[in-house]
């Protein structure tokens, strides 16, 4: 059994041992609302958001890209559980900033080891082959995060499966300070435009 493996076991022990009722926990998210963001693991929704067990759903990925598999899970999280506010949530300092597809392409041609990254670029170290699947992937990197939230934002609002009574909020974690930054233009784009949420919107433009 290694080290990791070891400190993982024992902290669920100790979580475990503490767990009280939330076993009694609904499945429906308590509050009625879902994150989509990045898997880097200086994010914490939890704590940037004010989430306790059952509040909320949390999905992630590389990037916080508005994939296939996210829409997936939105829609199930929805249309079973009841969520009626979206945020997606990129990030500064994002790993997904630091390539391209080909890049991506190239070094698992070279090798399935892991990569390095320098003042150079990414560079394969390892030895041993590659594979060509990863040319059938579409690795969905970011130059730019305001631009990529807007994207997802946008694709999600205009998604044939998506409600127009959802509002989708954009906005990019600050990993230097624990922000979260308000995306205008994905604003806009993800205003619920039927129901309750385009009436507030409406009210507001009022005021």
């Amino acid at each position: 059994m290694s080290k990791l493996l070891k400190e993982v076991l024992r902290a669920n022990e100790d979580y475990a041992s503490g767990f009280g009722n939330k076993g009694k926990l609904a499945m429906p998210p308590a509050r009625r609302f879902a994150i989509l963001t990045c898997m880097d693991a200086r994010l914490d929704p939890a704590k940037f958001a004010g989430l306790a067990e059952g509040d909320a759903h949390v999905i992630r990925n590389a990037g916080g890209r508005a994939s296939d598999d996210a829409i997936r899970s939105l829609v199930i999280s929805y249309k079973l559980l009841g969520t009626r506010e979206w945020f997606v949530v990129h990030h500064t300092n994002c790993g997904m900033e630091t390539f391209s597809d080909q890049t991506m392409r190239s070094l698992l041609a070279s090798s399935l080891k892991t990569a390095s990254l320098d003042a150079s670029g990414w560079s394969d170290k390892g030895h041993g082959h590659g594979s060509k699947e990863g040319d059938f992937i579409d690795w969905l990197t970011i130059r730019n995060q305001e631009e990529s939230v807007v994207q997802d934002v946008e694709r999600i609002r205009n998604h044939p499966l998506v409600p127009k009574d959802i509002p989708i909020y954009g906005y990019i974690y600050d990993v230097g300070s624990g922000k979260l930054i308000e995306v205008h233009e994905a604003m806009v784009k993800g205003q619920a435009t039927e129901g309750e949420f385009a009436h507030q919107t409406e009210h507001r433009r009022a005021a």
